[in-house]
């Protein structure tokens, strides 16, 4: 069989390269996507796979990142959307945005904005991280940059709630083109989240308690999943997933006109680069 062409966002670390190194054993063609020029090179010498550098606090970093895609995999079977996290204090962009919002958000939406031709054209999978966080988010379409209700916690929690709403309005957009999409939560794993960020819950993940979090290769476990199984039989494009079962969310996760206001919104907040 010919290789599947897979990029993963946030793959330098953590489930996006524990999956990375089980797809490339596999035999796939997997492209490393990561923040960090070292991991990211570091990880693909040690696959023998393709690498790219975009940091998603930068909108610009993301358009070039796209460009090089486009340019590069002519097919792109596979889009992970991995890249995201829990920043801490309120900061804005470069690009005037919340940042994470932005990271968790507006970056992969805008990722997978720009990849959409090649990605349709290749029938892809569009599979997203999202998080049992997202019942602590409470999406306002009014105040999408936090300005009147920042808490960390809940930032990171609405940021993985578009993630979900994200998937579930790209499925009505683009699944009659062939595009199947899911998003699920990973666990609470043990990785380096929240390590860069201000937030008190870095702190977790530094001790005992981290004992008690799945691995990395366990929280890739329903990734792999998804990107490995056939939507429709194995599982349901548009939905949200955990441990391979379909999965409760926030009850906004399921408000349609929100969907479409979050994508609508979106659109404009990056239509200086689309």
């Amino acid at each position: 069989m010919t290789p599947r062409t897979i990029v993963i966002t946030g793959a330098s670390d953590g489930i996006g390269a524990a999956a990375a190194r089980t797809l490339a054993k596999d035999g796939e063609q997997v492209v490393v996507v990561g923040r960090s020029a070292e991991k990211t090179r570091a990880l693909a010498t040690e696959l023998g796979a393709d690498h790219h550098v975009a940091d998603f606090a930068d909108l610009a970093q993301v358009r070039d990142l796209a460009e090089k895609l486009k340019s590069n995999y002519p097919r792109i079977d596979v889009l992970a959307n991995n890249a995201g996290g829990m920043m801490g204090k309120r900061a804005l962009t470069v690009d005037g945005n919340e940042l994470t919002f932005q990271v968790n958000h507006l970056a992969p939406f805008l990722l997978t904005s720009l990849l959409m031709d090649t990605l349709a054209a290749s029938q892809a999978k569009i599979i997203n991280t999202a998080s049992h966080a997202n019942f602590h988010g409470k999406l306002d379409l009014s105040d999408l940059n936090a300005e009147h209700s920042y808490r960390t916690y809940r930032a990171y929690g609405t940021g993985k709630l578009a993630n979900i709403l994200f998937t579930s309005e790209l499925h009505r957009r683009f699944h009659e083109q062939g595009i199947t999409t899911a998003a699920f939560h990973p666990g609470v794993v043990r990785t380096n989240f929240a390590a860069d960020s201000t937030s008190p819950f870095r702190h977790a993940y530094k001790t005992l308690l981290n004992r008690f979090m799945l691995s990395p290769d366990q929280g890739a476990d329903t990734m792999l999943w998804l990107i490995n199984g056939t939507a429709g039989s194995v599982w349901i494009s548009g939905a949200y997933y955990a441990k391979r079962a379909l999965a409760k969310a926030n009850p906004q996760a399921y408000d349609a006109e929100l969907a479409r206001g979050l994508w609508e919104k979106s659109e404009e907040l990056v239509a200086a680069l689309v």
